[in-house]
This record gives C-alpha cells, sequence and structure tokens, in this order.
C-alpha cells in the first residue's frame, strides 16, 4: 500500500476504447469533491475506490405558526433545501486504461497536495499504514465467524477468518480469473473479459467436455457419479476426428462455457478441500472473477455441494470484486467510531442495473463492459436489526424472488417501467445515456418488487425529485384531519364489539388510498369525491383472502399488551381516519404504542417530519392523544428506511446463489433502543408493500398483526382473490396457529 499526495504515470500512453461513448466525468463522478481515494491494482484489473460529496435536494416540512394571524389554511408548509451526503464511489476497469485514467484523476483533484492515495493489490506498491481512515462498514450477523473466504482475482487466495481482525492466508491457486481471461482469449479471440462471460452463457460444455456417459454409456453408479458429470474437460476435443480437427471445430460459445465450469469446478473443490481441513462450514467467494455470473455460482455451488454433501454453505459476496479497494481504503480505521453510520447503495449510481447484453442496449454494453461502478450514500443515522426477529440470520423480507418466477418478473417489470414513464419525461433533459429500467440483473440481489421500487425512488432522489408526491399528501392531511373527530365519535357510539371490528376495517379502508396503485390512483384522479365510506363500502366481505380476525378479537378480550410497535403506510387518510383511531384505542386498552414511519419520502407514505406534525394537530382536538403524548405513552419514531417496502434486518452483503437478498434499509438504531426498553410484545405491518412484498413471512418473536388491502387486479387474480381483497394475518409465535400461506392459486 503507498499514499502519494498527487499521481504519476510514466511515458507510455494508452487511449481510451473508442467503443466508450461517455465522457470521463460521467465515470469518475463527483471527483471534484473527492478528498481520499484506494486503488486495488489486481494483475487484469484495478478497482478505484474513493470519498466524495454530492448535494441533493430534500423536501421539508414546517408547521405553520397558527398562533399568530394565519396567513395559509394549510397545517404546514413544504420547502425544498439543499443538502449535503458523503458518498463512495468504486469503479473498475481493465489494467489498459490505468495510465489515462489515473491522469484524469490527477488532471481534476483539487488541491492535490492534500489528497491520499492508498493503494494495494499484486500490481500496487509497497505498505506504509496510515491511520486516519473515516470509514468503516456495519458487519453482518455476530454469528459470521469463522468462515472461509475466497477472493478471485487472476488468482486464488484462502483466507480463513476467525474474527475482525483475526485472519490468515492458508492457500491460493494461480488457476483463476486470469487464466479464464487468457485460455478464453487464446481460444476465442475475444479480448474482453465481460464478452468472454457472455460466450459462455451462450454455450454448451458437453459439446467439448467428456461426461461420465460417454465413457461408461451412463452414470456409475457404484462410485456414487452420474452420467452427466464432467469426467474430462475439453476431453472430447482430444478424441474428435482428426478430418475435423480445425481451430473452428468447436464453437467460441462452447469452448468458452467448458472453460468457465473447468475452472469454476476446480476453485469449487479447492475451497472445500481447505473448508473440511479446518472444520469450517461457510465459504465466502468473492473477487472479479465472478462478476455475478449465474453460471459461474452455479458451478462453484454444485462442485461445493458435491464435494461435502451439502455440509459447506457456499455464499457470494455481492459486490466481490471490491474487496481490495475496500480493504485499502479502511486501513487505519482502527480509531473510528464504526457506531456512527451506516451506507446503502445508490442504485441510480451503480452500473450493475444495466444491461450486459449488447443485444439489449449496446451503449450499455460499452459502459459496463470496460466500467463497472458502484455508488454508496452515507445514511446520517445507524441501522440495526429489529430485536423481535425470531431469527435473524434465516430472515428474508422479501415474500416473492422475481428472478426465480417468471410470471411475476414479467408482470411486475412491466408495471415498473410503465410507472417509470412519467418520470421519464420529466426527466429525459438530464438523464440522457443513463437508463432507469434496466434493472434485470442478478448481480445486486436477487430482484424484488422491493428492489424496484426502491430504484424508483433513487432514481427520482438522484435527479432532485426528492418527494414527488409532498403537495397530494399536504392536501389529502389537510382534508382528512377536518373529519378525524366525527369518525372518533361514530366509532364510540358503537358497542365494544361493534368498535373492534369497526377499527379493523377503517385500517383497511384508509390503506386502500395509496397513489402507488395504478387502480387506486385512477380513481383518485377521475373521482375527487371518492371518500373514507365510499373505500369502506370497495373492501371485501369477510371471509377475506387471508382472515385471522376471530383470533385476534379473542386475544382482546385477554388482557392488554404492553407496547405496540406499528410500522404505519399512507399519508393522509389512512394514517389519520385508519391508524390514528385504532392506535387510540390500544391506548385506552393501557398499551403503549410506538409509531414508525419513514425517514425519507417514498411514494405518498407519511414521513416522519409528517407524522409529527399531524400528531401534535390530532392531539389539540383529541384528548386521549394529547394525554398520551404527555405522559410518554405515545412516541414517534423514524423507522430509518426510505422505501415503501420494510426490511427488519441488518445489511447482509451476501447470500446463497438462489436466494442473494440485497438489503438497503435497516431499522433506526433509536427504534431499536425504544422496543427494547418498552417491552415490546405485538408489532403490526400496513401496507401491501411492507406486509405483502415483504414480511409476510416474517416471523418475529412477539405477536404479530399485518394488515393490507390488495390493489393490484393482478396480484389479486393470482392470489385467488379480487382487487381490494383483504390480508389480515394474525400470529403468535410458537402458539399453535397456522400461518396461512399466501400462494397462487
Amino acid at each position: 500500500m503507498a499514499e502519494c499526495g498527487g499521481l504519476h504515470s510514466g511515458s507510455r500512453r494508452h487511449t481510451m476504447d473508442k467503443s466508450i461513448t461517455l465522457p470521463p466525468d460521467e465515470i469518475f463522478r463527483n471527483l471534484e469533491n473527492a478528498k481520499r481515494f484506494a486503488i486495488d491494482i489486481g494483475g487484469s484489473l484495478t478497482k478505484l475506490a474513493y470519498y466524495s460529496t454530492v448535494q441533493h435536494k430534500v423536501a421539508k416540512v414546517r408547521s405553520f405558526d397558527h398562533t399568530a394571524k394565519a396567513t395559509s389554511d394549510e397545517l404546514y408548509e413544504i420547502t425544498m433545501q439543499e443538502e449535503v451526503t458523503a458518498r463512495l464511489h468504486f469503479i473498475k476497469f481493465e489494467n489498459a486504461y490505468i495510465e489515462t485514467c489515473l491522469d484524469f484523476v490527477r488532471d481534476h483533484l483539487v488541491n492535490t497536495d492534500t489528497k491520499v492515495i492508498k493503494a494495494t493489490g499484486g500490481g500496487a506498491f509497497v505498505y506504509a499504514k496510515h491511520a486516519d481512515s473515516e470509514f468503516r462498514f456495519q458487519t453482518t450477523q455476530p454469528d459470521i465467524f469463522p468462515y472461509l473466504l475466497v477472493n478471485i482475482g487472476s488468482g486464488v487466495s484462502i483466507v480463513k477468518v476467525e474474527s475482525e481482525d483475526k485472519f490468515e492466508r492458508i492457500g491460493g491457486s494461480s488457476i483463476g480469473g486470469g487464466t479464464f481471461w487468457g485460455l478464453g482469449a487464446l481460444l476465442t479471440k475475444t479480448k474482453r473479459f465481460d464478452e468472454l462471460l457472455q460466450l459462455a452463457s451462450k454455450g454448451q460444455h458437453t459439446s467439448v467436455d467428456m461426461l461420465v456417459k460417454d465413457i461408461y454409456g451412463g452414470s456409475y453408479g457404484s462410485l456414487g457419479l452420474t452420467g452427466d458429470l464432467i469426467a474430462s474437460s475439453f476431453g472430447k476435443s482430444a478424441t474428435a476426428d482428426k478430418a475435423s480437427k480445425h481451430e473452428f471445430c468447436f464453437s467460441k460459445e462452447d469452448m468458452a462455457k467448458s472453460l468457465l465450469h473447468m475452472i469454476s469446478n476446480d476453485i469449487g473443490q479447492l475451497a472445500c478441500l481447505y473448508a473440511k481441513l479446518h472444520s469450517l462450514s461457510r465459504v465466502y467467494f468473492g473477487g472479479f472473477f465472478i462478476r455475478g455470473h449465474p453460471v459461474t455460482m452455479h458451478t462453484i455451488t454444485y462442485s461445493i455441494n458435491f464435494f461435502t454433501k451439502g455440509e459447506v454453505q457456499a455464499l457470494f459476496l455481492r459486490h466481490e470484486g471490491y474487496l481490495g479497494a475496500i480493504g485499502a481504503f479502511l486501513k487505519g480505521a482502527e480509531e473510528d467510531n464504526p457506531n456512527q453510520y451506516s451506507w446503502g447503495e445508490n442504485y441510480a449510481g451503480s452500473s450493475g442495473l444495466m444491461s450486459v447484453s449488447p443485444d439489449m442496449n449496446p451503449m450499455q454494453r460499452a459502459r459496463s463492459g470496460t466500467f463497472d461502478m458502484l455508488e454508496m450514500d452515507r445514511l446520517e443515522r445507524k441501522l440495526v436489526n429489529l430485536p423481535l426477529l425470531q431469527d435473524a440470520s434465516s430472515y428474508i423480507p422479501d415474500t416473492v424472488d422475481l428472478t426465480e418466477d417468471a410470471l411475476a418478473r414479467e408482470y411486475w417489470l412491466y408495471c415498473f417501467e410503465e410507472a417509470l414513464d412519467g418520470v421519464r419525461r420529466g426527466l429525459k433533459p438530464v438523464v440522457k445515456e443513463r437508463k432507469v429500467n434496466g434493472a434485470l440483473t442478478g448481480a445486486y440481489g436477487s430482484l424484488t418488487v422491493r428492489s424496484l421500487l426502491d430504484t424508483r425512488e433513487h432514481c427520482l432522489n438522484e435527479f432532485n425529485f426528492p418527494d414527488p408526491y409532498s403537495k397530494i399528501k399536504q392536501r389529502e392531511n389537510d382534508a382528512a384531519l377536518k373529519y378525524y373527530q366525527k369518525a372518533v365519535q361514530s366509532l364510540e357510539e358503537l358497542s365494544w364489539e361493534e368498535r373492534q371490528f369497526a377499527l379493523v376495517r377503517g385500517v383497511l379502508a384508509g390503506n386502500v388510498f395509496d397513489w402507488g396503485a395504478k387502480a387506486v390512483s385512477d380513481v383518485l384522479e377521475s373521482d375527487p369525491e371518492f371518500g373514507f365510506e365510499q373505500a369502506k363500502r370497495q373492501l371485501e366481505e369477510r371471509p377475506w383472502l387471508v382472515d385471522s380476525y376471530d383470533e385476534w378479537f379473542e386475544r382482546l378480550k385477554g388482557p392488554p399488551h404492553k407496547c405496540a410497535l406499528f410500522f404505519v403506510d399512507n399519508s393522509g387518510v389512512d394514517i389519520i381516519l385508519g391508524v390514528m383511531p385504532f392506535v387510540r384505542e390500544l391506548l385506552s386498552r393501557g398499551t403503549e404504542v410506538v409509531l414508525a414511519s419513514n425517514s425519507s419520502p417514498a411514494l405518498n407514505d407519511v414521513t416522519n417530519g409528517e407524522l409529527q406534525i399531524l400528531t401534535e394537530s390530532i392531539a389539540a382536538m383529541d384528548p386521549v392523544i394529547r394525554a398520551a403524548l404527555g405522559e410518554d405513552r405515545l412516541t414517534l419514531v423514524q423507522s430509518g428506511s426510505s422505501s415503501p417496502c420494510l426490511d427488519l434486518r441488518l445489511p447482509n452483503l451476501c447470500g446463497h446463489l438462489t436466494s442473494c437478498v440485497h438489503v438497503l434499509y435497516r431499522l433506526d438504531k433509536v427504534l431499536a433502543m425504544v422496543v427494547r426498553e418498552r417491552k415490546t410484545d405485538l408489532v403490526i405491518i400496513e401496507g401491501m408493500g411492507r406486509a405483502i412484498h415483504t414480511n409476510y413471512y416474517a416471523m418475529l418473536s412477539c405477536e404479530s398483526l399485518k394488515m393490507a388491502v390488495i390493489k393490484n387486479s393482478w396480484l389479486a387474480d393470482r392470489l385467488g382473490g379480487k382487487l381490494f381483497s383483504v390480508v389480515f394475518k394474525y400470529e403468535v409465535p410458537a402458539a399453535g396457529i397456522d400461518s396461512p400461506a399466501l400462494t397462487p392459486s
């Protein structure tokens, strides 16, 4: 590792490939604000990391002072303010471009004598420690250690990791990504690594490889060998008829596929031998050889499972190629406070969402084939697990993995692209070649409804549309508040039994008012008079699609809960006429309530800033709410999320091939602390995004209530229901209550 005040290149110069259509400042973004650099120079690829800042518009709400002379009938005002946030940039490029890239960085550094460059890797300089780094990423689950880390770059390094500061390189191999690239170039005349992977994805290795059945005519049962097992990589090329021996005898695709299988299997077997030798059950694979490529991950996983009979787990780091750059970046961070920040991936600035298929978009192919980019924004809050997860290590927030469900994937991608039509029209002058509809890759986690919705929010924020629904929310909040007292009075006139059902029905009716659902937004735009009572009439009659109301009602006859954590959803009618009366009833029973709302805008979801103002206004007209606030029995806390969905765990940058989950939004540390202190024994999750697209199968260590109205005709039909079908799911852990299934009919 070396530290430099500036960059100096030799006399040799490389010219940027003419296929790269984007200017350098589109690759090295926000360079003028860069403060710290790190470079991992490998045998084939260079990885650059740097810290910078970026300025964004943010929507702020401020309550009007209605004690003075009123100047507006509105409850609060909305202002757009500039906010500076920290951002980490990670860039990968082939070593052929290193001098041109470094020259560009050097020429654009401001006050270069204050800048620090840290370098590592096989092609880097000598080591010199520097102890002034301000970055440290969160770790994953606390029980992650020990594990085996297999970093596959040009070669392979195998590291046994026993703790955050105790690790040892125990082996390696010269057969790695450089081998695949080098031999692949000789065999196929293809010079680009990504193009070689593309060839491999289209090939049939059985045309080149000799299988067990080619030797024995079938499987070899006595040795436990199936007929389709590779007996000899490239074995058929050696026995091909002499007359047909020509360099084009086997297709480029077939040879690339055979080569990829050969190297991946070799690495997988080597890893499992080291894992068995050191009694390790988990192997994490990283390095740009993997590149999120399904064939590579599948082959390695198959190899690990085959040689260990399923006793060793193969996992893959989501941003596997940046390990060295991150390590160089974090070196010397021992004195930093790791509890101060969390980091979240910015989908809008990461090239992983771009197509790698030249058939789909040649412009994207040129960019992603040579330069791979990842951007992470610093979140000014520490995000942690929900303490009430029954098993955080097995928790998966998403209900459906679209990479495995072709019909669902086709539908939701269509919906996502349709929803972006209006966004694209508004952003056309600034997006240029940057595409926001290419979220087809599995390299950045499994494709889910959550990742699609989050991508939309990131793109809006990146191009300074921080809260497109702010005026709609403001208008609906003002209107709903005028009916609050009438709604509460109507409920109080009911008997206790009638009121409990009416309260639940009110939450469900309020949840109909979701501008993120096209069926609802069409109704709200065409019928401005559509209101709370009309929404109640739209609801499905009991029995509901998922109906645990009877169990919930019986529970209400028992003692009150100690504390209820309520993850709320939409602004307007939802929060004011649906949720708040329900909360009021819980408070009247003697239950403390914590309302968790988004930290930042997403669709028309209520934010913590808005909810603070709304609750104060409700308290002014409702003595129950006012007393609960004064006695600290009603608490409002930001969730730490900026998403229409809900993720309840720590960031996890790895996963199985078949269930690799990207985790961006977790829970605010303050919220987790409140949950512990108040001994929360009931979690309520409301809304389609939070309770159906995510967390439907979440197992909690306390009672839970998941409520949502299905506002999507396709999803309702698939689940055997209809538009405005109801999901009301009450669960008690280990109490013998079966969890209702939510599966296609």
